[in-house]
């Protein structure tokens, strides 16, 4: 018999997107019946593939000082709605939940005995073998282990630290990419607005160009050696590619991107975020310069970099097609068995 799976993702941000668009794929190849469920505020990139479920979740909004905005995640929490959300999700239906960090499906197998696996990057976060920032953050690490609870775990690292984590996924159009130095720098800070970038990124160099993609600006704006646009999948994936070096936040998969297309990188990780002062540390451990915000104090330091900086050499190979074969054989019930296109690959 062949499987039928609910593949749930988180929305927040664009990285659990972005995984999506080789990991779908690969489950339809594989799956009798492949069922996607997308929670969180509306999504940035497109998607080619169908979402049967769409949730109202439990996401995050991003602030515009660097941070997450507690309040205007709080107001918009509606506790009611979600409940009714868990408890109308039919897992039960499925032979196997695979959750990308979601919340509505992690609870819903939590609320009735279901088996709930992990694919994500936040269960490689949480290995103890991973790389943790210096300041312990008992609450952030709480919240990200009970966010959406799993009974199994693969997880995406930098590195693969430990068993069971693979290094990143690498979508294929990023793949596909032939990367040029055109001189500008690529930037992506969606905790900062655009009048504090404009206003950073001005004093700290007229010389250098800057392409900034603000979630926070829904128009094209000029301000002499800084353009803002709207964020945009194809738009970014193109300045990406054309950037001497990328300045973003300490999430997961734009800092992989950069790296693998040889840019140099420098990261901002989000104030008040244990996800992001993870990997931090884990970038700062690879060779990556890490700076905690925008302040004056922290400009000498961009502006070493922008005259300085180095790439740091990475190997990511294509191992999403393994780690998806190697979870369903390890994880679907007995008798059922995925279409697989090889033999499963084995990996550490």
């Amino acid at each position: 018999m062949e499987p039928r799976i609910l593949y749930a993702i988180q929305g927040t941000g664009n990285g659990h997107l972005a995984r999506a668009l080789d990991v779908v794929p690969l489950l339809q190849q594989r799956a009798a019946r492949l069922d996607v469920l997308l929670s969180g505020p509306p999504a940035d990139l497109p998607l080619p593939f169908p979402v049967r479920y769409r949730c109202h979740g439990l996401g995050f909004i991003f602030g515009k000082k660097g941070g997450v905005d507690f309040a205007r995640t709080f107001w918009q929490l509606k506790s009611a709605r979600l409940l009714r959300e868990i408890e109308q999700l039919r897992v039960q239906d499925y032979d196997l939940v695979i959750s990308d960090f979601e919340p509505v499906s992690a609870w819903a197998c939590q609320l009735r005995g279901v088996p709930c696996v992990a694919l994500s990057h936040q269960s490689a976060v949480l290995h103890p073998l991973a790389p943790q920032p210096p300041k312990l953050d008992i609450m952030g690490r709480a919240v990200l282990r009970h966010y959406a609870p799993s009974t199994a775990q693969y997880g995406f690292h930098f590195q693969a630290y430990a068993p069971g984590i693979s290094t990143p996924v690498i979508r294929r159009q990023v793949r596909a990419l032939t990367p040029t130095d055109e001189g500008h720098y690529t930037v992506y800070l969606p905790a900062f607005d655009e009048a504090t970038l404009v206003q950073r990124l001005r004093y700290l160099s007229r010389a250098v160009t800057w392409e900034v993609f603000s979630k926070h600006s829904p128009v094209e704006a000029e301000h002499d050696n800084v353009r803002v646009r709207p964020v945009s999948g194809a738009a970014f994936l193109d300045s990406l590619a054309r950037s001497s070096g990328v300045l973003c936040g300490a999430g997961f998969e734009t800092p992989a991107e950069a790296l693998y297309l040889g840019k140099k990188l420098l990261v901002v990780p989000m104030k008040n975020q244990f996800e992001q002062q993870c990997n931090a540390a884990a970038l700062a451990a690879l060779g990556v310069p890490v700076v905690r915000s925008l302040k004056d104090k922290h400009l000498p330091r961009l502006d070493h970099w922008l005259h300085h900086g180095q790439p740091v050499p990475v190997d990511y190979p294509d191992h999403t097609a393994a780690v998806i074969d190697k979870l369903l054989l390890e994880q679907l019930p007995a008798g059922v068995r995925p279409r697989l296109a090889q033999p499963a690959l084995q990996l550490a």
